[in-house]
């Protein structure tokens, strides 16, 4: 489970630069439930990512996963916990090392003694198991250097390898944008399976609302550092692309709004 409470993060503050990127974030996903958040450039989906990655600290509140309190732990630290696929195939592999060489290293992922060799025979044949269940022919290559594959054989690999360990929480960061639509939608696929296989608990960020609307079992969307709405449970299963938009236009909608009164009321004050 992640427990998310009272977070809040401002960048630059008391400067002319000042962010308000969270503002007093509470969210709790439960064991073994695939949450997805969406929101405009700016909303804060990403930076609540990374503040749960451990990117930064937040300013205030909690983060838990689990019994552990992880809100002043480093990334490292949470790496024993959390797993991350990147926007960017290439952030999560080495590309000089082979294919097999790579997923050994994400086998001793926060582990704190020093990397020993352990591609042995019997280590080979498991990665080549799990290397299989992709349906890339990849099982046959993996003495090939990771930098040789393309940008979705390698993401597939790395959603892989970031969830070799079974880790408490997945963190999925934008992670098809880069790809072409082939291979976003075979990723999205493989995310689907992999994390109902493995019965994970997962949080993605994403601008598709195809995803969003087809992948997990709620839907977060934020603005401006919130979340302003909540699509779970049967509410979510009904949701439709439609749906999303003219929530997103609400939303801009109310905040105009607002910034309309809050001129009246400052002129009237004047």
């Amino acid at each position: 489970m992640l427990k998310i409470h009272a977070v809040s993060k401002t960048f630059f503050p008391q400067t002319v630069n000042e962010v308000r990127a969270l503002r007093g974030i509470d969210l709790t996903i439960e064991e073994g439930s695939f949450t997805c958040i969406i929101g405009t450039n700016g909303s804060g989906k990403s930076t609540l990512l990374n503040a749960v990655a451990g990117t930064f600290f937040p300013d205030s509140g909690t983060i838990r996963v689990g019994e552990a309190d992880i809100t002043r732990w480093t990334e490292y630290q949470r790496a024993r916990l959390i797993g991350r696929v990147f926007q960017n195939p290439f952030a999560g592999t080495a590309a000089e090392m082979t294919i097999a060489e790579n997923i050994v290293l994400a086998m001793k992922r926060g582990l704190s003694h020093p990397l020993t060799a352990a591609l042995n025979k019997s280590t080979k044949s498991e990665i080549g198991d799990r290397v299989r269940m992709l349906k890339m022919g990849l099982e046959d290559r993996l003495d090939n250097p990771i930098g040789t594959l393309s940008g979705g054989q390698r993401q597939a690999l790395t959603l892989l390898m970031a969830t070799w360990l079974r880790p408490r929480l997945l963190l999925l960061d934008e992670h098809t944008a880069a790809l072409d639509p082939k291979s976003a939608a075979k990723i999205a696929e493989l995310t689907k399976l992999i994390i109902h296989q493995e019965k994970l608990t997962a949080l993605m960020v994403t601008h598709s609302m195809q995803q969003a609307v087809d992948l997990p079992d709620r839907i977060i969307m934020m603005h401006k550092g919130q979340i302003v709405e909540d699509f779970q449970k049967e509410q979510k299963k009904r949701v439709r692309i439609p749906d999303l938009l003219d929530t997103f236009d609400r939303v801009q909608k109310r905040e105009l709004m607002d910034e309309s009164v809050a001129e009246m009321l400052i002129r009237d004050y004047v």
